[in-house]
């Protein structure tokens, strides 16, 4: 085990540095599988959340008459879990794996307990926010610890466990999430994550088999960048901000939308400034953005979310509102997206395996992305299932070649060291992309329902109506002084509209994150010698567990 010693400032502390521990710690198989049905538990946990809140959005906007408010529901958790989703990496530097993880479920079962028993759509918001500063670390951290126990080149092989509980999770969940909204209560699509949250905290506490961190608890928690942390939850909140108000609640010339993104963007550039000369442990280390690939891969990712969560979220909500489906027929429509995605992540993490190869297969999987979206944009009510169900399976295909070849491209780019730092950072900016898509998706379907009612001549109280709560339209179109017939020509015509501009945005940004993956991705040797000895000493010898002598002892001879 080495020692990783970082200068720093001792405001805090007589100590002059930080002693941050090695915690790789490469396993043999029959342990490995151990800890990868662990951490599938974690994924399990995550994507279920993710797909069935997606599916119960529409019946929780009805429920509580949340209308466009409601998209601050989903806009909350990205928030919080973008903003707090680069500490985790360096929080488990400082404290160690186990904790982080654990640390990351308990935030999240305690968001999505309260988020269950809430009454209005305010109190939901604060509780998906609570959710989110969980909910953003479990997959970071899942995705940190297998860097930790297999090497890249081997990763592909154990990374079909992961896949297929994941595709359990994404292919049942939106069933899940239609049946609770239908037939029980939208409220029980947060609470089925607890009882696999607590089984996944008992594995992560008894089971894993991870290394020890040194340190006192006081230098521990000095260590931590709260300021980083704080300016990201700021800049992020108001850069979304402005995206959500403009043109629906606010002008876009207003000095609201404009002193919000202004603000955003300042607080922006003070947190780059701050993480580059004034942090003692940066969340986002400066210095990565010398490696090209680091670049190409954060913008490339920065799509990826912005594309998924658009797809996630839109595509149900657009069944549901212009054809006329029900929460659960509704989530039928994801299926066939998570079916491929799932299936080529684990086709690719094997041929990553064998080849080591991962920049093609990146860049192929952006362009079919950008096909796939750019046919979805075409969709409308004349479109044949068959048609759709087609489009669907090429989107999650392209989108299930650029997962793994991500993740493995930008922790190839970096010093083994710097890989649950850089790991952290790729999971935020792609969720930073996957916030951004929610409040632009919102903005470009709000102001296309604005924009079908133009010609009928509608009080404007009328129209703001119907555009906090389209599903009050479907219901009772007389309610706002309207027959059934315009109801259905505004939903269907606005909604149309806006989830063409919103999958036409998407074909552009998967066919720039295409040309990325081209020019600024570049294959690196997976196969690191540093690895390699590792592998063969875990073959020899029993895997360190939570044996504080043991890291003692390895660290007095790799201490560098």
């Amino acid at each position: 085990m080495c020692l990783w010693i970082v200068p720093v400032s001792s405001t805090f502390s007589t100590e002059s540095t930080i002693t941050l521990t090695d915690q790789t710690n490469l396993l043999p198989f029959e342990k490995v599988i151990v800890v990868f049905c662990g951490l599938s538990l974690c994924t399990l946990v995550s994507a279920l959340d993710s797909v069935v809140i997606a599916t119960t959005i529409p019946t929780i906007s009805k429920t509580l008459n949340a209308g466009s408010t409601v998209s601050w529901v989903p806009a909350a958790f990205l928030l919080t879990s973008t903003s707090f989703q680069p500490l985790y990496g360096r929080f488990s530097d400082i404290f160690g794996r186990k904790a982080a993880l654990t640390t990351a479920i308990a935030i999240f079962m305690i968001g999505n307990l309260i988020s269950g028993f809430s009454k209005s759509i305010n109190q939901l918001i604060i509780a998906r926010g609570i959710s989110g500063a969980g909910g953003g670390g479990i997959l970071n951290m899942c995705q940190i610890i297998i860097s930790d126990i297999v090497s890249l080149r081997e990763r592909g092989k154990y990374q079909g466990i992961i896949s297929f509980v994941s595709a359990i999770g994404f292919v049942v969940g939106p069933i899940i999430g239609g049946a609770l909204s239908e037939r029980v209560s939208w409220n029980w699509g947060f609470w089925i994550t607890i009882p696999i949250s607590l089984v996944s905290v008992c594995i992560v506490v008894f089971v894993l088999p991870l290394k020890p961190v040194q340190g006192s608890i006081r230098r521990k928690l000095f260590a931590i960048d709260y300021l980083g942390t704080i300016l990201s939850l700021i800049g992020c909140g108001l850069i979304l901000l402005p995206l959500i108000w403009g043109g629906v609640i606010f002008p876009w010339s207003s000095p609201q939308v404009l002193g919000s993104f202004c603000g955003g963007l300042v607080v922006t550039v003070v947190f780059c400034l701050w993480e580059w000369k004034g942090a003692e442990l940066p969340i986002v280390p400066m210095n990565m953005f010398r490696q090209l690939t680091v670049n190409g891969v954060s913008i490339a990712s920065f799509i990826s979310g912005f594309i998924s969560f658009s797809s996630i979220y839109y595509i149900p909500q657009y069944s549901q509102v212009v054809v006329g489906y029900n929460s659960l027929d509704a989530a039928v429509f994801l299926i066939p997206y998570f079916v491929t995605l799932v299936v080529g992540s684990w086709i690719v993490g094997m041929i990553i395996h064998r080849t080591g190869k991962y920049k093609t297969i990146n860049a192929s999987g952006y362009t079919l992305w950008a096909i796939a979206c750019g046919l979805l944009s075409t969709v409308t009510l004349k479109t044949s299932m068959a048609a759709f169900v087609i489009y669907m399976l090429l989107a999650g295909l392209g989108a299930g070649q650029t997962i793994q070849t991500g993740i493995v491209a930008i922790q190839a780019s970096v010093p083994r060291k710097d890989m649950s730092v850089v790991t952290a950072f790729r999971s935020f900016i792609r969720l930073l992309g996957g916030a951004l898509t929610l409040a632009i998706g919102a903005m470009i379907i709000n102001n296309t329902l604005r924009n079908s009612m133009v010609n009928l001549n509608l009080p404007s109280s009328i129209i703001s109506t119907v555009i906090d709560n389209p599903f009050l339209l479907l219901a009772s179109p007389a309610s706002v002084m309207l027959s059934k017939e315009q109801a259905l020509s505004i939903l269907s015509n606005g909604y149309t509209c806006g989830f063409r501009i919103v999958f036409i945005v998407n074909a552009i940004g998967a066919a720039i994150a295409a040309i990325a993956s081209i020019y600024m991705i570049e294959d690196k040797d997976l196969s690191r010698g540093e690895e390699v000895d590792d592998s063969l000493n875990s073959e020899k010898e029993p895997a360190s567990g939570d044996s504080t002598n043991d890291a003692l002892q390895n660290s007095k001879s790799n201490m560098v």
